[in-house]
């Protein structure tokens, strides 16, 4: 057994291992769910409500918005959302499917400017068992991806390292959006 010295009760036996905290995501893990309704809890409907910065969005179109995922899987993860608060994409008006795509195609460009990725996944999970976080409010991801960009911590640390804080994505993001292809 280690003797610990006085003061290093609190913190147990040394093992060797890095910590890379993340305490942030505890508001993702235990938080509420929104409800089915516009307004009541749902982060998609409070957004456009807060300016830019704070509401973390990157775009503002007539019918849908970009806005960065708060809880990203990479630097510039984005969302496309309509500002309508409907749960499918079947949903849509015919305006905000045209416009939901154009977002779609003008962020996959502005990331290409901004980062350079190799690639990028791009999805929606319509319902709570398609895994839908905010099942309520549709929302579809792009994520950049880069060479390298997956490696041991996702799997075995369950921990994601983000090089880039928020605002610092979304800056580059709003810089770059609607300048010509490199």
């Amino acid at each position: 057994m280690v003797e610990l010295e006085h003061g290093d009760d609190f913190a147990g036996v040394p093992d060797g291992f890095e910590r890379l905290w993340t305490p942030h995501r505890m508001a993702y893990v235990q938080g509420a769910r929104p409800t089915e309704h516009a307004g009541e809890g749902c982060p998609f409907c409070a957004a456009p409500d807060k300016d830019d910065a704070e509401g973390l969005i990157v775009h503002r179109g007539a019918n849908c918005y970009v806005v960065l995922n708060l809880f990203p899987y990479n630097p510039g993860h984005v969302l496309i959302c309509p500002y309508r608060h409907v749960p499918l994409y079947t949903d849509l008006t015919d305006a905000e499917t045209a416009e939901f795509t154009a977002l779609t195609k003008s962020a996959i460009e502005t990331l290409r400017r901004a980062s350079a990725p190799g690639g990028f996944n791009i999805g929606m999970n319509q319902g709570e068992v398609a895994g839908a976080g905010v099942a309520a409010h549709l929302h579809q991801h792009i994520v950049p991806r880069w060479a390298g960009d997956m490696n041991f911590l996702p799997v075995i640390g369950q921990t994601k390292a983000l090089p880039s804080l928020l605002e610092d994505t979304r800056q580059a993001l709003v810089a770059a959006w609607g300048q010509p292809p490199a």
